[in-house]
């Protein structure tokens, strides 16, 4: 109980320290982009020199990046987020708005790609044909050197759900892992010796593979959400979804530092729970097992 507990406590210091570090990393690198002083809104005609020198106050707090870091940071720990620059919205309803949506993407795009790798990493490890390896590599292959922004087109063009698109960016990423861990723990010994003796698949898979499995997958189940979460910002922008990706795509076209801020810490901490969940999860099972 002692270990787990150190272990969560290391992983919530982690993503704390992390969560700060990348804010002010995010900060700087949009501070120093080229253009950043630019604003569109100068070239409009009708603006008055008086108009213009307002615009141009409005970003003077950005300029000392530090100075800013801290001044957000001072506000978010009173539920103040910010006022996003290019929508003129404030930065916690736009998330509030469109993190639900986001959210229903992410977790029917990564259930239907787990829900396909391990089918097929399943029925690889019981058929053992070699034909069958041979089509699921090709095809998980093809799917893994396809571009995140064309099959998002392609969901377009054929009319299809972007959490199918999802599904497909993240489907090879995780299948021929699932498949060499399954091939690899079905070929054990007493799994074989439990075959010979007349055991049905469903109970060698609860009772002897299943336990073994569980603390990898579980590694890798936290990258695939990494990898649905950089694959959501291509899917929606091009499809056209009001959803935190296609907000992360106007607020970096916009420079919109304190929405591009608060995006990142959003990104980064889903990510952050998602492998220390991953891992603290992975941990007790293992300890279970001993």
């Amino acid at each position: 109980m002692n270990n787990l507990r150190w272990k969560i406590g290391g992983h919530a210091l982690a993503v704390v320290a992390t969560l700060l570090l990348g804010g002010l990393l995010s900060a700087t690198l949009v501070r120093l982009a080229p253009g950043f002083d630019a604003d569109e809104r100068e070239l409009d005609p009708h603006l008055n020199t008086q108009s213009v020198q307002a615009l141009r106050e409005a970003r003077r707090h950005e300029h000392n990046i530090f100075h800013f870091y801290l001044s957000y940071l001072n506000h978010s720990l009173h539920g103040d987020l910010g006022t996003s620059l290019a929508l003129g919205q404030p930065v916690r309803t736009l998330l509030g708005d469109r993190l639900p949506l986001t959210t229903r993407l992410l977790t029917t795009g990564l259930g239907l790609a787990w829900m396909l790798s391990l089918t097929l990493a399943l029925s690889a490890a019981w058929l053992r044909l070699s034909i069958f390896d041979v089509f699921t590599t090709v095809v998980s292959g093809t799917f893994l050197c396809i571009p995140a922004a064309v099959l998002a087109l392609l969901s377009v063009l054929w009319n299809l759900p972007g959490s199918l698109a999802i599904a497909l960016i993240v489907f090879p990423r995780t299948y021929r892992y699932a498949s060499n861990l399954l091939v690899k723990v079905y070929s054990r010994p007493h799994i074989l010796a439990a075959r010979a003796r007349g055991l049905g698949e469903a109970r060698i898979l609860f009772r002897h593979v299943v336990p073994v499995v569980t603390p990898q997958l579980l590694a890798v189940a936290g990258v695939s959400v990494s990898v649905a979460v950089g694959a959501a910002i291509p899917v929606e922008a091009l499809c056209g979804l009001p959803g935190v990706g296609q907000l992360a795509w106007q607020a970096a076209l916009a420079r919109d530092l304190p929405l591009l801020v608060n995006i990142t810490i959003l990104v980064t901490l889903v990510t952050l729970l998602a492998n220390s969940a991953a891992d603290v999860i992975g941990h007790v099972v293992q300890r279970r097992e001993i």
